[in-house]
């Protein structure tokens, strides 16, 4: 106890009632909670199976129990687990469910698409909305949410609201439970049945949660009912670091905390472990702009290390070349490349540097799977127009594209497996309108024909009507329109300096099949530096880490328009920056794609806080 600071102590010799603990990046929350866990047992005599601590993942779980495990000495019945894990027991015992009654997530994506087809949606990017539709879904449950004040950002709300309801319908008919239900029906259990619930408040009258910045309504209220009547809530966690709204999570719920439990105990961890003073004093720059916290003024152990590398490019491709440059320094060095991260807004954002590494041998692994560009149903659009600008007539080919932009071709005129114009004019010279239609595709392909890929990649917006077609999408999928002309940026950024169609489809066939190699080699060996995203990279830690591309509309994100989005973004970006130990270099760009760009207003709002300009270079 003598190395702890006096904030960790009073947290871990705290007994009875509600206590808050703001534990801080880098503050030791895990060796608080381990730690009172082992003075409840070994001061207060608290018996372990008495003693219930939750966490949000399955890992955190399993490195807490085995730290407060090494702690103890020798095995103790103490209960971790996540909010799953612990509610799906209560539910095994008042319902008998089992493992096989719960709906897997691979099983649930295989569920939406099959309602999909059965309801006759056309959808172009398949994969993303039926994530979209998963997560709003999830989100209606966590959130205790009517469907009929509900308003869906992934498609019109009648169409969410008959997804939805055909969803349930499919997991009441087979018997299933899907992860939220789990905590929907423990709620509903122990509201109705108070037998249950006292029985559960006296096997556990000593709750802690860890992340409780993280927690959903529907979390928050079956633990409220689980702590009665004592309220023996030991709650841990960053109100600074609460970055997953669009999965439920409410930091609300935690700054009202006090509201809620009158009584209890406030403590905070304000001494950061990990961090240089430069770094936890740019962290503070940027969160104070946020309104609806609790101020903590965080402090360096470490004290002063490096100053921190603010810097602006002139595009991406000056940003990369210095990164590379950077890392190779550090290669030549015998720096240990997984102490060194990249870490982006969007799983999107490394796709330029993966080339720059690529081109360098520099091993890479990603946190994230990184979607090839030319993957995307755009880029083949794209693609599949070129294709038949080269000869291609094959009837998959045409089919993809010959409705984008709308020209109400059938699918019945395609009756071969090689498309013919001449054909298809023939078969429709009774349809004036619909004959026009081919005929000028007809020409664009000829058109196209004589093209260089970029020069065709505008053609195909502009003249074909490419860009018109996905504005009309956009509408439809309630998505900005940049999201999806942005693949379009990109696409032709790529295009840039080949005069072929054959020399571009050799360099995306070398691309794809080095992206593929790299990804797993690198996931195999775990040997590379670390490509995150802000998310992903929530909780870990590294000597040196990189922020490319801080610019306005990536982070803050385009879609941030309300300032509790703003706010979050703010937050996420304090949680990237955190992440950093020795080194952090903080980069921005005066181009993105092609475009005039600014740098996020979270760095002018830094400029503004810093005076002196001092701890930068």
């Amino acid at each position: 106890m003598s190395r702890l600071s006096r904030a960790q102590k009073e947290a871990i010799t705290h007994k009875d009632g509600p206590m808050m603990v703001l534990a801080g990046p880098g503050s030791g929350k895990t060796l608080v909670i381990t730690k009172r866990v082992q003075y409840l047992i070994g001061h207060y005599k608290v018996r372990p199976e008495h003693i219930l601590v939750i966490t949000f993942t399955r890992a955190a779980a399993s490195e807490m129990k085995e730290r407060f495990q090494r702690l103890a000495g020798k095995s103790l019945p103490v209960s971790f687990g996540t909010f799953h894990s612990v509610f799906f027991t209560i539910l095994k015992h008042a319902y008998g469910y089992r493992a096989e009654n719960i709906l897997p997530e691979s099983k649930k994506y295989d569920l939406i698409r099959e309602i999909i087809y059965d309801c006759h949606l056309e959808i172009d990017d398949e994969g993303d909305f039926i994530r979209s539709v998963i997560q709003e879904i999830s989100l209606v449950k966590g959130q205790m949410l009517s469907l009929d004040y509900y308003y869906s950002s992934s498609c019109g709300d009648d169409v969410f609201r008959q997804l939805y309801e055909s969803y349930e319908k499919k997991l009441h008919a087979n018997r299933w439970i899907d992860f939220d239900d789990i905590l929907v029906y423990t709620y509903e259990l122990l509201k109705e049945r108070k037998d249950i619930r006292s029985a559960w408040q006296k096997k556990f009258p000593y709750i802690l949660i860890d992340e409780f910045q993280d927690i959903n309504k529907v979390q928050y209220e079956i633990v409220r009912m689980l702590s009665e009547p004592n309220h023996n809530l030991f709650i841990v966690g960053d109100d600074d670091q609460s970055i997953y709204k669009f999965r439920g999570a409410r930091p609300e719920l935690m700054l009202g905390f006090p509201k809620d439990y009158p009584e209890a105990k406030q403590v905070t961890l304000n001494l950061n472990f990990r961090s240089g003073k430069e770094i936890v004093e740019l962290a503070e720059k940027i969160i104070c702009h946020n309104e609806k916290r609790f101020p903590k003024a965080m402090e360096s152990f470490q004290g002063e290390l490096h100053p921190v590398e603010i810097r602006r490019f002139k595009d991406q491709r000056e940003e990369n070349r210095h990164i590379v440059y950077t890392i190779r320094e550090e290669m030549g060095k015998k720096t240990p490349l997984s102490q060194i991260a990249v870490l982006t807004r969007t799983n999107q954002g490394p796709r330029q540097l993966i080339g720059a590494l690529m081109a360098y041998n520099i091993p890479f692994c990603m946190r994230d799977a990184v979607p090839n560009l030319f993957d995307h149903w755009i880029a083949k659009n794209i693609i599949d127009y070129m294709r038949l600008a080269m000869g291609d007539r094959r009837r998959s080919t045409f089919l993809r594209v010959m409705n984008r932009p709308k020209r109400y071709i059938s699918r019945e005129y395609l009756t071969e497996p090689e498309v013919s114009f001449d054909d298809l004019l023939e078969k429709t010279k009774d349809k004036p309108w619909l004959y026009d239609y081919i005929e000028e595709m007809k020409e664009d392909i000829r058109i196209l024909s004589r093209m260089s890929p970029k020069a065709a990649i505008t053609y195909i917006r502009k003249s074909i009507g490419y860009n018109a077609y996905l504005s009309e999408y956009a509408r439809f999928r309630r998505m900005q329109e940049e999201e999806l002309t942005q693949v379009l940026e990109e696409l032709q950024d790529s295009a840039k300096g080949f005069d072929t169609y054959e020399e571009w489809f050799d360099y995306i066939r070398e691309y794809t099949q080095e992206l593929n190699r790299q990804s797993k080699k690198n996931q195999e060996e775990k040997n590379g530096i670390i490509l995150s995203t802000m998310h992903s990279a929530k909780g870990l830690e590294f000597e040196r880490v990189f922020l490319p591309d801080v610019n306005e509309d990536v982070i803050p994100y385009k879609k941030s328009i309300k300032e509790e989005d703003i706010e979050e973004e703010r937050r996420m970006f304090y949680v990237a920056v955190t992440r950093a130990k020795k080194y952090l270099h903080v980069f921005s760009t005066e181009k993105l794609y092609n475009k005039e760009s600014r740098e996020s207003r979270f760095l002018t709002e830094i400029r503004k806080e810093d005076k002196t300009g001092e701890g930068y270079v």
